[in-house]
């Protein structure tokens, strides 16, 4: 069950937010494995298995793929699913340990039940699905908190073997690393309070203090488009809706599905406006590791099963996220581009 005493974080979060700064700012300190991972809550949190997807099998030197120009219209394109070992997924098992880079401030998401002391939500339970695959039943999970600007050059250094982190998929970011498939749509949108005159990603942002996380997609936006705003940037997002409760920001620019996570837990705050992006999220790994990115890709094909209400990606989706964004009716398609 899900932890519910999040709802005022005034008096909660106001003490600590400088802390939550500092431990954001070390990208690199360890959070304890969870009591060896998935083994501790059981795959899927309950119902029957999806149905079995056959995947295909790539011989070597099938990793390299032909490279095609990123647009926009392809950017959530990755390649097909395998279940091959190859040099990636081997130094896994050869490690007996799976290192995911996390948040650890994310309501719903990735977030540190205050009830247990153990990290839940809808990214760690994804988490635990592709270390099940890679390692067996019980797999030893080690998760290392990222702040958002430091997803990157954890991957590139090889600090962490992946990150699950509500990290949208572009071509920008292509550049530098490679992604999975989508395995869930967001958009831009503006979190403020109920009672402020902010209405959208639009002219009545002017003047204001908007909250971003610095190295989002919500900074790239708010530096094309800042609508006379000033901007304030901090390392997670969770520090901004801290910023909005002291009265230091006046609204927040975020993913809608992170931001309604934040009204979750606040509810003075609310989502204005519409979606002003597409963000589709993906699992971020080093740009060398092509074999690690098929696997994924062939866990998230069996984590959508066949599309069905008893899929895992539904029953992640009914556990952690429909109270605040109901109405999904099923996980994005992948998009291929070999």
């Amino acid at each position: 069950m899900r932890a519910r005493g999040l709802v005022n974080l005034r008096a909660v979060l106001a003490p600590v937010a400088a802390g939550m700064c500092v431990m954001a700012a070390a990208a690199a300190v360890l959070v304890p494995s969870l009591g060896g991972g998935a083994g501790e809550e059981g795959p899927g949190r309950g119902g029957a298995a999806a149905p079995a997807v056959t995947h295909r099998a790539y011989g070597p030197g099938a990793g390299r793929p032909a490279v095609a120009k990123c647009t926009a219209r392809n950017a959530a394109e990755s390649l097909r699913p395998s279940p091959d070992d190859g040099a990636a997924v081997s130094r896994i098992k050869e490690k007996g340990q799976l290192v995911v880079g996390v948040d650890q401030n994310t309501y719903r998401w990735g977030y540190r039940n205050p009830a247990t002391g153990k990290l839940e939500g809808f990214d760690i339970e994804l988490a635990r699905a592709v270390a099940e695959d890679i390692l067996g039943p019980h797999p030893k999970v080690v998760f290392k908190a990222v702040p958002t600007s430091q997803r990157i050059p954890a991957l590139q250094r090889r600090t962490v073997d992946l990150v699950v982190r509500t990290m949208t998929i572009n071509c920008a970011r292509k550049e530098q690393v490679a992604f999975s498939t989508a395995y869930f749509q967001a958009g831009q949108q503006v979190l403020a309070p109920k009672a402020s005159k902010v209405t959208a990603f639009d002219d009545s942002l002017r003047g204001k203090r908007v909250c971003t996380a610095a190295g989002s997609t919500g900074e790239s936006e708010l530096s094309a488009r800042r609508h006379g705003a000033k901007v304030l940037t901090v390392p997670n997002q969770l520090d901004c809706l801290v910023r909005l409760q002291l009265g230091e920001a006046d609204a927040v620019v975020t993913d809608n599905a992170l931001a309604a996570a934040q009204a979750a837990q606040d509810p003075a705050v609310e989502l204005k406006g519409k979606p002003f992006t597409d963000e589709p999220y993906g699992v971020a790994m080093n740009k060398g590791d092509t074999d690690l990115v098929r696997r994924v890709n062939k866990v998230l094909d069996d984590y959508r099963g066949e599309g069905g209400a008893d899929s895992r990606w539904m029953r992640a989706y009914r556990t952690w996220l429909e109270d605040d964004l109901p109405g999904i009716s099923g996980p994005p398609s992948p998009e291929y581009s070999d």
